[in-house]
């Protein structure tokens, strides 16, 4: 059954502007290092942070109506890349404990990304 459903866009210019003036201290502050080290690897970490940043903003609006936990530390979700190239995300034990206590098990991804607009569509599900 479905218990949330979370949906996020991101601008990709607006990221793009915080990792040239932030840095370090944006991409620490919301990223999983394994998230970090990929953008290094491709030709738009724009994009790539972008969408990731999507996809976390949307986990969160899934299931924040489902859980007490008064703060919820972005760096929680990671979202990695099956070998088929489909999306997924990474349940760290933090965000599994998060999960449980709002009664989610599974969480469902899609994600894409325009010229300026990087989207997340999550649906957090009891099964």
């Amino acid at each position: 059954m479905i218990r949330g459903i979370g949906l996020d866009c991101a601008s990709i210019s607006e990221t793009g502007r915080l990792i040239r003036e932030l840095g370090e201290t944006y991409t620490t502050y919301a990223f999983t290092e394994a998230e970090i080290d990929t953008a290094r690897s491709v030709e738009r970490p724009d994009v790539h942070f972008a969408v990731r940043f999507a996809v976390k903003e949307a986990v969160y609006k899934a299931i924040a109506h489902l859980t007490p936990a008064k703060h919820f530390d972005l760096r929680i979700v990671e979202t990695l890349v099956r070998e088929d190239g489909t999306p997924y995300v990474s349940i760290s034990q933090s965000l599994e404990e998060q999960l449980a206590s709002a009664g989610v098990r599974g969480l469902h991804l899609t994600v894409s990304h325009g010229q300026d607009l990087a989207f997340a569509f999550v649906v957090a599900t009891d099964e």
